[in-house]
């Protein structure tokens, strides 16, 4: 059974920069694509950012656009999201989720889409 663990979030002011990760146990990590999605308060849950499993296919939500990178290291079997000039609107928890690399590029803002969760980490922009 695969399993995600978030880690990163934490308080930071508007402008700044945070580096979250989403570590994987339990399966191959190579075979799987990888979507970071976020919730805040009051809000529903939203796509971010969609990694293939080769690493080489990006895709990001039009309000993180030039300020986000997703990338994934598979021997470490980590994804990374590099978060840059924050903003108060970029405080929710953070997700990452796993699918299998068959689904292709089909639905991947589609969190219902996604077989594995991991539990969140916090992100707060605030000065």
């Amino acid at each position: 059974q695969l399993q995600l663990v978030e880690s990163g979030g934490g308080l930071v002011q508007p402008g700044g920069s945070l580096r979250l990760s989403c570590a994987a146990s339990g399966r191959t990590f190579s075979s799987l694509s990888v979507g970071w999605f976020r919730q805040a308060p009051g809000v529903e849950r939203e796509f971010v950012a969609f990694i293939r499993w080769s690493g080489d296919n990006t895709y990001y939500a039009d309000s993180v656009k030039g300020r986000f990178t997703i990338s994934r290291d598979n021997a470490k079997n980590t994804v990374y999201l590099q978060m840059n000039s924050l903003k108060s609107e970029d405080t929710a928890v953070y997700y990452c989720a796993a699918r299998s690399v068959s689904a292709g590029t089909y639905g991947y803002t589609n969190g219902a889409r996604y077989a594995y969760w991991g539990q969140g980490t916090q992100v707060t922009v605030s000065s």
